[in-house]
C-alpha cells in the first residue's frame, strides 16, 4: 500500500461537538508530525436553531471554529488545511448551507451524515436507534439520497451506518444500499469507508447482534454500481487519524473499489476566481 493513503483525512472533529477531543492545532500538529499533506476539518455542524445541541457545537461557538482553522493555515503553512462541516440536511435551513456556509463564510465543503433523518411523517429519527425495520431503514435512504441530490456535499459519511442497528443482512437493506450506492455513482458523490467503524468494531461487546460497519456487502455492492468511494478517519481525538486506516484501505483495494477524486474537496463550491486563488496557494 503507497505511503499516500495516509497523507489524507477529510474527516476531523474537535473538542466543539462535545464528543471529541483536542482543538485544530492539536490535530495539524500530529497530522505534520506523521507527514501528511491533507487535513480537512468537519466537525458536526452548528445549526442557526441550535438543534441536537449534545452532539455538536453551538452556532454561537462557529466563529470560534472559523478562526482556530484560519489560524492554523499560517501556523502550519506546509499543511492544506481545508475547513469543512459534517451535516445532516435540515430543508427548511436550505439557505444555511448554500448561504452562509459555502457562501459568505466560505467553506470548503460540507460532509452529509444521516445521523438524523426524516421518516415518512416528515419527524425526525435517529439512526443509531432508528432503522431497524425495512420501513425505517426505506427513510434513512430516501433522506439520504435527498441530501444527495442537493449538490451541497461532497461526500456521504458512513453512509452503512444503520449497521448499529440493523441486525441481518437481507433483500430489504440491499437494495436500499443499492439504491444509495446508485445514486452517488449518478451523481458522483463519494461513499466513506469509516475506520472509526473499524476502531469500533474491535471493541464491540460479546452479544452484540449487530454488525456495526463498515458492512461488507454494502461495499460490494459498491464495487457492482462503480460508487466512488473515499477512506477517512473520522477523528475524535488526534491520535486517531491514521487509526485503523490501513484496514479501510484494504477494504478499499480488496473490493477494486472505485476511488472519489479528492482532489475535488473544496473546489466544488468554489467559483472560477476562488479556484484559480487556490491553485496559487497550494499548487
Amino acid at each position: 500500500m503507497s505511503d499516500r493513503a495516509h497523507k489524507h483525512n477529510f474527516h476531523t472533529h474537535t473538542f466543539r461537538c462535545k464528543h471529541a477531543e483536542g482543538d485544530v492545532a492539536d490535530y495539524c500538529a500530529f497530522a505534520v508530525e506523521n507527514g501528511m499533506e491533507t487535513l480537512g476539518f468537519s466537525d458536526h455542524t452548528a445549526l442557526p436553531d441550535d438543534r441536537w445541541q449534545q452532539v455538536r457545537m453551538g452556532y454561537d461557538e462557529l466563529d470560534g471554529y472559523i478562526d482556530a482553522i484560519d489560524r492554523a493555515r499560517i501556523d502550519f503553512p506546509d499543511l492544506v488545511i481545508l475547513k469543512g462541516m459534517e451535516c445532516e440536511y435540515v430543508p427548511r435551513l436550505d439557505s444555511y448551507y448554500a448561504e452562509e456556509l459555502l457562501g459568505e463564510r466560505g467553506f470548503d465543503y460540507l460532509v452529509g451524515a444521516s445521523h438524523f433523518f426524516l421518516d415518512s411523517n416528515d419527524e425526525w429519527q435517529g439512526s443509531y436507534g432508528g432503522t431497524r425495520d425495512a420501513k425505517s431503514l426505506r427513510e434513512y435512504t430516501d433522506y439520504t439520497i435527498r441530501m444527495m441530490e442537493t449538490g451541497y456535499f461532497d461526500f456521504i459519511a458512513h453512509p452503512d451506518l444503520f449497521g448499529n442497528c440493523y441486525a441481518q443482512w437481507d433483500d430489504d437493506v440491499a437494495a436500499c444500499s443499492r439504491d444509495l450506492l446508485t445514486a452517488a455513482h449518478e451523481l458522483d458523490i463519494g461513499m466513506e469507508i469509516n475506520a472509526l467503524g473499524l476502531r469500533k468494531q474491535a471493541y464491540k461487546k460479546a452479544g452484540n447482534p449487530y454488525p456495526l460497519y463498515p458492512w461488507i456487502p454494502f461495499w460490494e455492492i459498491a464495487a457492482e454500481v462503480d460508487a466512488p468511494v473515499i477512506v477517512n478517519s473520522d477523528a475524535h481525538r488526534p491520535k486517531d487519524l491514521q487509526a485503523r486506516t490501513a484496514d479501510a484501505y484494504a477494504i478499499r483495494d480488496d473490493l477494486g473499489l472505485k476511488n472519489m477524486d479528492i482532489a475535488s474537496i473544496g473546489r466544488r463550491h468554489q467559483t472560477d476566481d476562488m479556484r484559480a486563488k487556490s491553485e496559487g496557494t497550494h499548487g
